[in-house]
């Protein structure tokens, strides 16, 4: 029987990016900052804390998917590598815009 990859964990946190109190989300794992978008390089596999890196994870850019949403593509900035999380219902929607407006340039 396979496990799930995914563990809850819905903490509150302090941005390392914009220094704002960040609230716990309450449906699902808070995977980012709702203000500037900003992440932290922490999971091999969402929630696990496994991944030794810690770099800020900068919004990239965005997708849109027809199931999840906006899903947000990070870069990290340590690392390079990129990763992807579906948008909270209190993200920032300017900022989600500003993404998906660089995109097209």
């Amino acid at each position: 029987m396979e496990t799930s990859k995914f563990t809850k964990i819905d903490e509150e946190f302090v941005c390392e990016h914009c220094g704002k109190q960040v609230p716990k989300l309450g449906y699902t794992s808070r995977n980012h900052c709702p203000y500037c978008l900003y992440s932290k390089h922490v999971d091999v596999y969402p929630g696990d804390r496994k991944e030794e890196c810690h770099g800020l994870l900068e919004p990239i850019g965005v997708e849109l998917n027809s199931k999840k949403g906006y899903v947000i593509v990070f870069r990290c900035q340590k690392c390079g590598k990129i990763r992807k999380n579906k948008s909270a219902t209190d993200d920032n929607m300017n900022k989600i815009i500003e993404l998906s407006a660089k995109q097209q340039i």
